[in-house]
């Protein structure tokens, strides 16, 4: 895990001591203030409580918008026609995923559930050291489409750990998926854009 947290790059807490000069010099708040005499700047720690409540509001949104939309694809759609949302170009399709993420890998289920619960994890351990609502709302994305995919992993058949996730959403010429999917996809996506603009999920801007 800590291997993890090291490649995602979360920078640990200073103490109550504040960052050293290396430290000013590397780092600067993200809204620019705290400058000191000598140029530099020591990004001050906000309060983590609301960006700590951002993230397991979003992961619970798109956990809960997952499994409903699950649970009536089960029930409404399965076993019958699909419905054409956008003519042949988008479909509603019930579809049984052993797989990873839009039906690839299908003979690494079990693996892919490891993996998922290693993910919750580790966003989990993360979740002490956040104090960036848009890093909030990624880890998010990332836990609420994890937890979804998961519980199909562990409660629906074959068996536990085995379980073929629920797919849906079948464009044309592209791999059915569902909400969880896309809830992972979105939160890769803008942890990526946040770290091309230098912001760490402690609240702190990267000046290179």
């Amino acid at each position: 895990m800590a291997e993890a947290e090291r490649i995602i790059g979360t920078p640990d807490i200073p103490d109550a001591s504040g960052a050293g000069p290396e430290q000013s010099e590397e780092r600067a708040p993200a809204d620019g203030s705290g400058a000191n005499e000598a140029g530099s700047s020591v990004a001050e720690r906000p309060k983590g409580k609301r960006r700590i409540t951002v993230l397991f509001a979003v992961a619970a949104f798109a956990y809960a918008l997952d499994l409903v939309s699950k649970l009536i694809v089960v029930a409404k759609l399965e076993h019958h026609a699909p419905i054409e949302v956008i003519g042949d170009w988008l479909k509603l399709e019930a579809i049984r995923n052993p797989g990873a993420a839009f039906g690839f890998g299908e003979a690494f289920t079990v693996i892919f559930t490891v993996i998922a619960a290693a993910v919750i994890v580790v966003i989990a351990r993360l979740a002490r050291k956040l104090y960036s609502v848009p890093w909030a709302v990624a880890l998010g994305l990332l836990l609420g489409g994890a937890l979804g995919n998961l519980t199909d992993r562990i409660f629906r058949s074959p068996g536990v750990f085995e379980g073929a996730v629920v797919d849906f959403v079948a464009p044309k010429d592209f791999a059915v998926f569902n909400l969880a999917d896309s809830a992972i996809v979105c939160g890769g996506i803008l942890i990526v854009l946040l770290s091309f603009r230098g912001l760490d999920p402690d609240g702190t801007v990267h000046k290179d």
